[in-house]
């Protein structure tokens, strides 16, 4: 039997999932503009992501043989964009082996410039929708009435998920030295003075009534001595969906949002976990006082639809800042959800 990987495809139409009784059938839907984010200046100091080149430097020398040259990869954001495609693989290989069904990713703007708004294109075959929250404010990207309607409606389906990923929100002060606290907190070089995601995600949530917002970029925690993570607080007894089974941890990295809950409705949604931040590092949110930040949430089901809403940042499906044995246990709960 051969032992090469499947053969990769590109610029195809979709084709449809055939529904299989308790196999879920999982989709990714990227929310950026990947021309706007690609073709962003690289001479822009905010509100971009690194280039190829710059990701070579200053993780010198992880990058530093042939698969990564010029010759072989893109050098410029649009290369750090494709990082973060490659480092969903290995989600898409458990979650499809657990599932039976390959996870299909989606753009709302992809490299060859098609546009796809989430409509029944991608909601008819998909049971867990996950809406990776990676768009710049500034590249406008808003979900349409049509969207919403089509969420709400598909939501009203039995076994459907919604999952909301919302990446970070850093620098979004005026205040320059607020600004260098927080870049000092989190560390990464790659990671520019003020970088703000999720205009869609917060459109999609507002529009949802999710009484959620994220907020900041911080650093977990790590046990003294080690590069280990912090083990999250997790709620255990009121984790009705199983998804912190056998998940000490989460992912490490070093700029996480936190999900600040906008109601005091306990009943509505649900704060699944919660993750300690690193004390050695000062920042704003713990001078306030605050030492873990809210990272997993769950909104059950209610009178107006069938479907759970989940809330967790979308680098806990990606491998970029490492992978281990509790992140891949997270990721078949998810996929075995009942």
């Amino acid at each position: 039997m051969s032992t090469l990987p499947a053969a990769r495809t590109y610029n195809q139409d979709h084709v449809a999932r055939k529904y299989t009784p308790g196999k879920r059938r999982m989709s990714i839907y990227w929310t950026w503009s990947y021309p706007w984010e690609s073709q962003r200046d690289p001479a822009a100091m905010e509100n971009r992501f690194s280039t190829m080149t710059e990701v070579r430097t200053v993780l010198w020398p992880n990058y530093e043989t042939p698969e990564w040259s010029a010759a072989r990869f893109l050098q410029g954001i649009a290369g750090t964009l494709e990082l973060f495609h490659r480092s969903t693989l290995s989600f898409q290989q458990i979650a499809g082996e657990a599932t039976g069904h390959p996870v299909a990713v989606f753009q709302r703007i992809d490299q060859a410039g098609f546009k796809l708004p989430i409509d029944e294109r991608i909601l008819a075959d998909t049971d867990t929708l996950m809406v990776f929250g990676l768009d710049h404010l500034l590249s406008e990207q808003e979900a349409a009435p049509e969207e919403v309607a089509a969420i709400r409606e598909w939501l009203k389906r039995e076994g459907t998920c919604l999952l909301l990923a919302p990446h970070h929100d850093v620098g979004f002060a005026d205040d320059l030295k607020q600004r260098q606290m927080e870049y000092l907190h989190h560390g990464d070089a790659l990671v520019p003075r003020q970088q703000r995601f999720g205009q869609y995600t917060r459109s999609l949530m507002k529009a949802l009534d999710v009484p959620v917002h994220n907020l900041w970029g911080l650093r977990p925690a790590l046990v003294k001595g080690t590069n280990e993570i912090v083990p999250l607080t997790a709620f255990r007894d009121i984790d009705k969906l199983g998804l912190l089974k056998n998940v000490p941890t989460l992912n490490f990295h070093p700029h996480l949002p936190h999900y600040e809950l906008t109601t005091k409705d306990t009943k509505s949604v649900h704060l699944l976990a919660r993750q300690p931040i690193d004390p050695d590092r000062p920042h704003p949110f713990t001078a306030a006082g605050n030492t873990e930040f809210n990272c997993l949430l769950w909104m059950p089901p209610n009178q107006q639809r069938a479907g759970d809403i989940v809330l967790v940042d979308s680098t806990n499906f990606t491998t970029l800042f490492g992978g281990t044995d509790s992140l891949a246990n997270f990721w078949r709960n998810l996929a075995l959800m009942k």
